[in-house]
């Protein structure tokens, strides 16, 4: 690779690799590569970082830490990233000298809901009626009937929020504005509430030479704004929508040049009407399925696209189901709780994972169960049965 982010030849075992955050996608991002032949440091300021933890090496300072960011860079031959708040400036810096996979510009993207919805739509990809309000001064300007035509809706701050933060349900014109001041006013998309049949994802792999490998659709339940459960194959999406689904991602995918790891969540809605809700730079919870049932996983993947090596086979084995471990199921009420471990590696389905988080915290992510059976409808028996067992709530 050379500094203009352009592939020349592969990068072969035995390189260093960067990964800018020290989170659990990046420390899955660390046993992938390393299982590879691969050495890999990794830019975090946690010194207690699930991906420090496992890394070659654990640069701890802050993302913009531009002497931090230089040792990494002329370090390692290629770098990416495991969450997309990344700041954008940093991916610019780290690219004068090595390659960096996504490019800085397709991160800036997905990093505002404005710019992102502006991109996919005008991908000619649908996307959700909504207004944009860029202040306090712009929302007083808006006529009321311009708001009430996105309503009810869903106010969303154009930047930082993930996992449903930065989100409020609102009915009423009234709603918005006070809604809108309690987020202290910052740029909002504000998203009109449409038919919602159920949620799906596209999870697809792009080479530097073009190259695309996409992943079986996904089908995801999420509870109080993050995901919970995942099953895949999609039960409820039939042929023709798998395949909208999955030319609207590659779609989105070309347009912006990317290359390494997508993912792009879509609502289903009653009518059958498919409509692009958000993209993910990076690997994502709803294919974290691929490391028991697919030939390749994403986390392998996203090497092998940073790396210019060929892109693995997406081919998924056994049916799965994957269940979202979150820091609440360490409490039973106020009080203190070992999760019943002993009885899921019971479960012959059930393949646990956990980050290495040194405290649980409720709505914190502490780790996943994948669920692969012979059939469908056994993974997916097995997710509700763990469910109820480790007291995860689904509906």
């Amino acid at each position: 690779m050379n500094a203009h982010n352009t592939p020349v030849s592969p990068i072969l075992p035995g390189a260093w690799l960067g990964m800018v955050g020290g989170g659990q996608l990046g420390r899955m991002f660390c046993f992938a590569a390393q299982s590879m032949g691969y050495r890999v440091a990794v830019l975090d300021p946690d010194e207690t970082s699930p991906a420090g933890a496992v890394a070659d090496r654990h640069i701890r300072a802050a993302y913009d830490d531009r002497a931090a960011l230089t040792e990494l860079g002329r370090l390692c031959a290629a770098v990416s990233t495991e969450f997309e708040n990344v700041p954008s400036a940093s991916l610019e810096f780290l690219a004068s000298c090595t390659f960096v996979s996504p490019a800085a510009s397709c991160v800036a993207i997905a990093q505002d809901r404005v710019a992102e919805k502006r991109f996919i739509a005008e991908s000619g990809v649908p996307v959700a009626p909504h207004v944009v309000i860029e202040s306090t001064q712009a929302l007083a300007a808006l006529p009321d009937e311009k708001i009430a035509a996105v309503l009810p809706g869903i106010l969303k701050t154009a930047r930082l929020g993930y996992d449903g933060k930065g989100q409020i349900s609102v009915r009423n014109v009234a709603e918005v504005r006070n809604a809108h001041a309690s987020l202290s006013g910052v740029p909002c998309v504000l998203e009109k509430r449409m038919p919602l049949k159920y949620e799906v994802s596209v999870l697809i792999a792009r080479g530097g030479d073009g190259k695309s490998a996409v992943f079986p659709l996904a089908q995801n339940v999420h509870v109080n704004g993050i995901l919970a459960k995942t099953v895949v194959p999609a039960p409820a999406a039939p042929d023709a929508l798998v395949a909208q689904a999955q030319d609207a991602a590659l779609t989105i995918a070309a347009k912006l040049g990317y290359v390494g790891v997508l993912c792009v969540e879509f609502f289903v809605l009653e009518d059958g009407s498919l409509i692009a809700n958000e993209m993910a730079p990076r690997p994502h919870n709803s294919g974290h399925y691929t490391v028991d049932a697919c030939a390749t996983s994403q986390f392998e993947q996203q090497v092998r696209a940073m790396t210019g090596m060929p892109l693995g086979d997406t081919r998924q084995h056994s049916p799965a189901a994957m269940l979202n471990l979150l820091g609440d199921i360490w409490f039973d009420g106020d009080k203190a709780r070992s999760p019943a471990w002993t009885e899921v590696a019971a479960m012959p389905a059930a393949r646990l994972h956990l980050y290495g988080k040194e405290e649980a915290r409720r709505g914190r992510k502490m780790g996943h169960i994948n669920f692969t059976a012979a059939t469908l409808e056994e993974a997916r028996t097995a997710a509700r049965d763990c469910a109820r067992m480790l007291h995860i709530p689904l509906d």
